[in-house]
């Protein structure tokens, strides 16, 4: 059986749990301009990676070692851990709720995620692509990229035909369609413009109830 059959059901509760997750932050989220602006440059560099990683990614049929598979073995992930990131630190919310919200999801990556993810796929990987493959893990890390950038990494180059078919445009507009409806929250809510608390919390001396 192959991994997309076998995890299908999985990848859409995870789905389904990670649209949950963000409606709930936009919903609750009290924004700042200055905290939208620095959690989008967060989510943007995560994007920036999957986009790339995405158009070299073609799932089963070849072992990618082209583009940022040559610093690190999963740039999606490496990418979704920034989204994720930059997310909570655009959607801030009452009493520092975001901050959980990212703890939690760092527990979820970290705790189960990728430990899952290392424990199935190389096994398949290897017995797909043999010895190659075992070469790449031991050169290559897991996730946070390496400087040096693999030796015998394929020279194949971007194709957007390639990202076109992993769908990645969608989650470029998703983000965008996101950082702008925080950014129109941090606006609205009074006193963020100028990244000042509320007029309830300004109100002059003079003004207050006898």
């Amino acid at each position: 059986m192959a991994e997309g059959e076998y995890n299908k059901p999985l990848a859409w509760l995870r789905l389904a749990g990670l649209w949950l997750l963000v409606a709930s932050l936009l919903w609750l989220a009290k924004p700042t301009p200055l905290g939208v602006t620095l959690g989008f440059l967060v989510a943007a560099l995560g994007e920036a990676v999957r986009f790339w990683a995405a158009g070299h990614l073609l799932t089963t049929k070849e072992l990618i070692t082209s583009g940022p598979y040559r610093h690190t073995r999963n740039p999606l992930y490496l990418g979704r851990f920034l989204i994720l990131t930059g997310l909570c630190i655009m959607a801030q919310m009452p009493y520092g709720a975001n901050w959980i919200v990212l703890a939690a999801g760092y527990a979820i990556f970290f705790g189960y995620y990728m430990p899952r993810k290392e424990r199935v796929e190389p096994a398949r990987l290897e017995a797909e692509h043999g010895d190659a493959y075992v070469r790449y893990r031991r050169a290559v890390p897991a996730l946070f990229p390496t400087l040096r950038p693999y030796q015998h990494g394929s020279t194949s180059g971007w194709s957007s035909e390639r990202m076109l078919r992993n769908r990645e445009h969608w989650m470029v507009i998703g983000i965008l369609l996101i950082s702008a409806l925080l950014l129109w929250k941090a606006y609205e809510i009074p006193g963020r413009a100028i990244g000042f608390p509320g007029p309830e919390a300004t109100q002059a001396p003079g003004d207050a109830a006898p």
